[in-house]
């Protein structure tokens, strides 16, 4: 019994649509053969138009077949397999956002393992195959789906097993084939030297491994446990490889006979000589790595609606709107009163200008860079860690002079009203949220250019351009980006407006992955890398970008391996001159950002690293730690709220004073990385 198993079309490695093409091919032209049955296995395909248009074409063929089904929810819970990786290897371990110790292709495919098992499924469908052909048939081919045997190789074949019958194997040698018209040729016999096809006797027990995944030998495992020599016994073992398997008891039991020919991938540069070898090397990694990629923007577009908000709670504001006479909704109206006195804000309404010479360039000196007192010109300024230099901080005098205060005012204002139109029910508040909008983002004489190329300038250094560290200016936007579909909801914005809002976002997010600062930025080891993801994250489940999210998702538990220690400690935050304050802001970053991957359901909150390592973790951390170590800096007790609710929340046995909790601000500076009316966040 011949059981062919059509998979994935996985391109580049194969043309789009050569599974079918192949299949069509076999159906039209090979004969059937004597004492043969032919049967399919649909392999987990995970195009659904593409498995349709095969089913089709074996169902009006008259072909008896078996569906493996590709479930979507059952892929998006399988995990990365980062924890098989050293502190090293991790991606953010290494210099440029690579790892340490292995090549991009292989990191990647790596840490795609279990994806990729369950995707391309080889070894799980090669013994459904064996399952179903040992009920039928003497002899069990569990083929490749673009495996072709002409007359004169199957007679071969059968004539060697008729010959040695006692032999439980027989090894078919493969011959890639670049053209499939000159199979039709009864005297065509090519070199046939790649990995062979496998026959087994029904009363063989031999299975293939399915902990072997696409790509990394997973017939090979089978060849090697047989006792078949190729090539693949000169192959190279890497230290994260599965150890080599012993020899079977049926080691040796098998005899080579006739050859099979591989139909044209679509590629024929791939298949041809040495360089066509080392190529589809590459090209097979490539794809595997963009197929599973398509599959996990997949799962996270089935889940993502870009009109819900990923930071607020929509029940407690429609609560917040019902209770009238609550203590939050006054402080809310206050606040959006103050709001509605401020602004319009704009970049151009700075009293200096971005060393660019363009005032719409966004322009903020480096908080902790100061004038060099020994050098006459200043240049280039030393860092001061924790001294903020003049004009610096939030609110100061002076800081009029650049940008950093009014973008901060924008953030907080249009959330303030936003909340309040959403809460109080009052148009006026839309309106002028609307307005601080439109000014910053939306209007050609006020914008801001859609980068932060002169955010935390060190003058003196890089060309009076900023490292990227300045990206975390833009902190916030994950808050605002729920005021701003809050205002949309409103009817605030016009459609214009809304799709111009829009663009400036995608413009700012294709600086935010392709500037030099701004990759630099992405893989920093502390809060900077953290408050990065934040970013991208909101703006990709703004814009709807599935692709990104599922990126970032990666991205974060990556980070937490690097970032958190098997105790919970964030060393890095603690090697500052501030510590617990340091502390404190990046496990805002990390709760903020494991929520909004929480919206699109992918939970970080219970992720652990290898070592133990995870958020909950970290608030056990800051809950044992704090009261001892904040003595020594000035920190607002009620900082810690804000976390620490979320620890009981993700921790049933985690408790805390609910009064003391109850009775937390909403309300806190800035810089503390909390947002405004923080009560009112999603769990």
């Amino acid at each position: 019994m011949l059981v062919r198993i059509i998979g994935n079309d996985l391109e580049p490695r194969h043309r789009k649509g050569q599974s079918f093409d192949n299949a069509s091919f076999i159906l039209d032209n090979e004969p059937a053969f004597p004492d043969c049955d032919k049967f399919w296995i649909v392999n987990r395909i995970a195009d659904p138009d593409e498995e349709a248009r095969i089913v089709r074409l074996l169902e009006g063929r008259g072909q008896s077949f078996v569906r493996i089904p590709f479930d979507l929810e059952a892929y998006g819970r399988i995990a990365w397999d980062i924890d098989r990786l050293s502190a090293k290897q991790l991606r953010f371990s290494g210099k440029s956002g690579q790892s340490a110790e292995l090549t991009p292709a292989r990191y990647e495919t790596l840490i795609r393992h279990s994806k990729n098992r369950y995707l391309m499924n080889n070894n799980g469908a090669r013994n459904k195959a064996l399952e179903i052909a040992r009920t039928r048939a003497k002899w069990l081919m569990p083929w490749d789906g673009n495996c072709y045997l002409t007359e004169q190789a199957f007679r071969q074949i059968r004539g060697a097993i008729e010959a040695r019958p006692y032999l439980p194997y027989v090894i078919v040698p493969m011959a890639r084939i670049v053209e499939n018209l000159a199979l039709l040729d009864e005297n065509f016999k090519p070199p046939a030297t790649e990995e062979p096809q496998i026959i087994f006797r029904t009363d063989t027990t031999e299975l293939f491994d399915e902990t072997y995944p696409y790509g990394r030998r997973p017939k090979v495992e089978m060849l090697w446990r047989l006792g078949i020599p190729g090539l693949w016994d000169r192959f190279r073992d890497d230290p994260w490889d599965f150890p080599r398997p012993p020899p079977s008891a049926d080691s040796g039991l098998f005899q080579t006979a006739g050859w099979v020919a591989r139909l044209d991938s679509g590629r024929a540069h791939l298949e041809i000589g040495r360089a066509g070898f080392v190529a589809r090397s590459f090209s097979r990694d490539e794809a595997i790595i963009a197929m599973l990629d398509r599959c996990d923007a997949a799962v996270i577009s089935a889940r993502l609606d870009p009109s819900h908000l990923v930071f607020y709670d929509e029940k407690a504001l429609t609560a917040a709107s019902r209770n009238k006479d609550a203590d939050l909704r006054q402080l809310l109206r206050l606040c959006a009163d103050q709001a509605l006195a401020r602004g319009p804000f704009s970049v151009t309404d700075k009293t200096s200008v971005a060393p660019s010479g363009d005032r719409h360039d966004y322009f903020q000196p480096g908080p902790y860079w100061w004038p060099n007192p020994r050098k006459p010109d200043g240049l280039p300024f030393i860092r001061r860690d924790g001294e903020r230099a003049p004009g610096t901080a939030l609110y100061e005098a002076g800081s009029e002079t650049y940008d950093r205060t009014r973008l901060q005012r924008l953030l907080d204002d249009t959330t303030v009203l936003a909340l309040a139109a959403t809460v109080l029910d009052e148009p006026s508040y839309s309106n002028h949220a609307a307005k601080l909008i439109r000014t910053w983002f939306i209007d050609p004489a006020t914008r801001m250019n859609p980068h932060m190329r002169y955010a935390q300038v060190r003058f003196g250094h890089n060309d009076n351009e900023g490292n990227g560290t300045g990206i975390i200016e833009l902190k916030d936007l994950y808050f605002f980006l729920d005021a701003v579909r809050l205002i949309e909801r409103a009817g605030a914005l016009d459609a214009t407006e809304r799709e111009t809002f829009r663009s400036w976002l995608g413009s700012y997010s294709t600086w935010l992955d392709t500037a030099p600062a701004a990759v630099t930025e992405s893989y920093r080891a502390n809060n900077h890398g953290v408050f990065y993801d934040l970013q991208r994250a909101s703006i990709a489940a703004f814009l709807g970008d599935s692709t990104k999210l599922a990126g970032i998702g990666l991205h974060a538990r990556e980070r937490l391996a690097d970032q958190i220690a098997s105790d919970g400690a964030l060393p890095k935050e603690l090697a500052r001159t501030r510590p617990i304050h340091y502390t404190l802001f990046a496990l805002q970053g990390w709760t903020t950002l494991a929520r909004i991957l929480t919206s699109i359901g992918d939970d970080l909150w219970q992720h652990r690293a290898n070592q133990g390592q995870g958020l909950v973790q970290a608030l056990h951390w800051l809950a044992a730690n704090i009261d001892s170590r904040q003595a020594s800096e000035a920190i607002d007790a009620d900082r810690r709220w804000p976390l620490l609710l979320d620890l009981v929340r993700h921790d049933p046995e985690a408790t805390i004073s609910a009064a003391d909790a109850g009775a937390a601000k909403p309300l806190f500076h800035p810089d503390e990385g909390i947002a405004p009316f923080w009560p009112w966040r999603r769990g």
